[in-house]
Formats: structure tokens, sequence, C-alpha cells
């Protein structure tokens, strides 16, 4: 009988890369889903970039994820862009269908997948905290599925009004940008708060965004993008205020899924990924 030795070939480029668990969530997925997959986590920097892309076409990769340094600096190697990553202006996932590269961003589409197991971003009030590539992932991935208004919260006015001036101009929502430069108070009627910081992951576990506590019972859902820990000091805050809380495994999960639907076709379990970041963060 005839053997099939060939791999659909996946991976990510990023430096550092070391700890990267994604490949871990992907290779659970592939394993699971009887796919003859790999998933292949590559230290790559920005002198290296242009060749390890060559290298992926070269090779017949399906795909590849980019992360830091590369979301931006990717793009000049692609041939076209989908509809938010062309708005965010970052790539973090690349399809490779006969030699052309799209490039994806499916950090906010993870977190809107994530979002709606608890929440209907549609219509929805929010406010969203930081304005690195996340939070711009987030907020526009939020108002391309309908959120009404989002507040954009930073320290530095530059990102943040340049954020808030991105959504209004690219989407449908109406964005507006809050100096944080005090605790910030959380208004009533809000749905969904988002903290799109480092603020809280580990080692720095204890850290505190700079909120006016009293005011988080305002606030119908509270997520953080941080999944390690999963359980933030900001969602410990959120639960005792009595508010629904979202924690940031949902996402990178989702992001996974969205990533093998990308490369495969196939829709993966999400309890299968999500049992590997539980054991791997305790």
């Amino acid at each position: 009988m005839a053997h099939d030795f060939m791999s659909i070939l996946t991976g990510s480029f990023a430096k550092p890369a070391a700890e990267n668990p994604t490949v871990a969530v992907m290779d659970a997925a592939y394993a699971h889903h009887g796919l003859a997959a790999r998933y292949i986590n590559c230290e790559v920097g920005p002198q290296a970039l242009h060749d390890a892309v060559r290298g992926a076409v070269a090779m017949g990769f399906a795909g590849f994820n980019c992360s830091i340094p590369n979301k931006v600096a990717v793009i000049e190697y692609l041939d076209e862009l989908a509809p938010s990553a062309q708005i965010i202006g970052a790539v973090n996932t690349v399809v490779i269908t006969d030699g052309r590269l799209t490039g994806h961003n499916t950090d906010g589409q993870g977190f809107v997948e994530s979002l709606r197991t608890v929440a209907d971003p549609a219509g929805a009030s929010m406010v969203v905290f930081g304005a690195g590539g996340a939070a711009r992932a987030i907020a526009v991935e939020s108002a391309l599925a309908g959120a009404s208004q989002i507040t954009i919260v930073n320290r530095n006015p530059g990102r943040g009004e340049n954020l808030a001036a991105l959504v209004n101009e690219a989407t449908p929502a109406r964005a507006a940008f809050v100096l944080w430069d005090r605790p910030f108070a959380i208004a009533a009627g809000t749905d969904i708060v988002v903290n799109a910081t480092s603020i809280g992951l580990y080692p720095d576990t204890d850290a505190r965004l700079d909120l006016d506590t009293a005011t988080l019972g305002y606030a119908s859902v509270v997520a953080d993008v941080i999944h390690n820990p999963p359980v933030t000091r900001l969602l410990r805050d959120a639960a005792v205020a009595g508010c629904t809380t979202l924690d940031g495994r949902g996402m990178l999960v989702n992001q996974a899924r969205v990533n093998i639907r990308l490369w495969t076709g196939i829709d993966a379990d999400n309890a299968v990924m999500r049992a590997v970041l539980d054991d791997l963060f305790g």
C-alpha cells in the first residue's frame, strides 16, 4: 500500500519565539482532528523575515503566524490584505494559496469570538484600555461587529487619538479618546470593558489597572487579553463587583481556531485547545 508522508506545514515567525504557547495549542488541535499538520515555532527577527516568508512559500507552507516584531514589517512581502488587517495595519496570520500570500489579523477576531460567548458586541458601549497592537485589533474588530461606542483610554495621547480616529474613519462605530492620567471611572451603562494592556501579566500578577474600582460594577462584562495568569487582578476585582468576566485564554484559543479554519478549512474543537492552556499555565 502507498504511504503519504507529507505534512501540512504551518508555524510562527517571531522574536523571541520560545515562550509562545500557540504551538502546543495548534499541535493538540491537529492531533485531535487527525490532521497530518505541523506547527513550527521559528525565531525570526526583522532581518531574516523576508527570507523566512520566501522559504515558507518555497516549502509549500499553508500559512504562518507573525508575532512581535514582524506584524507590520511582513505586510510589504504580501500580495493582499483581508479588510480588517488593512484597517488595523498589522498582520498576525498569513494564508498561502497557490503561492499568493494574504494577510489577516486574527487578534481581534479571536477576541470577538470569545466575547460572543458572554455578550453580543452589536450595539455595545465599550471601554478599551491601551492603544497598542491588541487594542487596535480589538477596537477595530469590535466596531466591525457592530459596537456603537468605543472609548479608548491610554497614557500616550498620540497613540490613543490615532486609534480613536482610525475607528471613526474606517468603521461605523463612534470612538472617543480619554487621556489616562488619573484613575479611570467607568460610566453607568457601559456594556464591555477590555484590558488590552500588559498590566497584570505574569510575573507582575498583582499589578492593578489605574481604575476607580468603585465604578467597576457599572460594567456588564469585563474582559482581559492576558492569558497568564487567566484570572488577573482586574478579573478578580470585576467578579467581586458582580460583572461577567472573560479571560484571555478564550481569545488565544479562538485565534488558533480562526488560524486552523483559514489554513485547513476545519472548525477545531475549543475544549481540546483550552485544556492544553490550562495544563500549561495551571
